[in-house]
């Protein structure tokens, strides 16, 4: 509506008539939901998320203000624990909008997010700044958030962490 500058009846309903079109001829899977949320997890893992986003923010903002050293950059695979497609959007969504990382692949079979990271110039940097376990802890977070069943829960502990 607001492509136009107004609103206008026209417009409505041809978007309406679209979105139905398009809803019903690209039918997408549909997503197993546990149909419940843990509050607490929920709250942590946003909290968690906004901490990432404020100390990501400083951190690119300082790598780029800091004349004497050129930033490297990386890409770190990412092995996950569950192969729940909604848990591995989460991390991935979350992992994009936190700066100084972005998803750049992910391989679904093998549950593994490929993350383009700043800032890291040496298996040293990479270590030190563990962007491995910050997606996993975010994938945990995700998983108790959404309230996993307890069988996902069991799977991914049994896992250790990927393959």
């Amino acid at each position: 509506m607001l492509l136009w500058g107004q609103f206008t009846v026209l417009a409505f309903v041809s978007g309406l008539v679209v979105a139905l079109v398009v809803t019903r001829v690209f039918r997408l899977p549909p997503a197993e939901l546990s149909g419940r949320i843990n509050l607490w997890w929920g709250l942590v893992y946003i909290v968690t998320f906004l901490g990432a986003v404020v100390v990501g923010s400083l951190t690119v903002a300082w790598q780029a203000v800091d004349w004497r050293r050129q930033p490297g950059a990386a890409i770190i695979a990412v092995p996950l624990r569950t192969d729940d497609d909604l848990i591995m959007t989460h991390v991935g969504v979350t992992a994009s909008l936190i700066p100084g990382s972005l998803v750049v692949h992910t391989d679904r079979e093998r549950r593994i997010i490929y993350l383009h990271f700043i800032g890291v110039r040496s298996m040293a940097d990479v270590e030190k700044l563990a962007p491995q376990r910050a997606a996993l802890g975010g994938e945990d977070r995700a998983r108790r958030g959404l309230a996993c069943t307890a069988r996902q829960l069991r799977d991914a502990a049994s896992s250790g962490g990927g393959r």
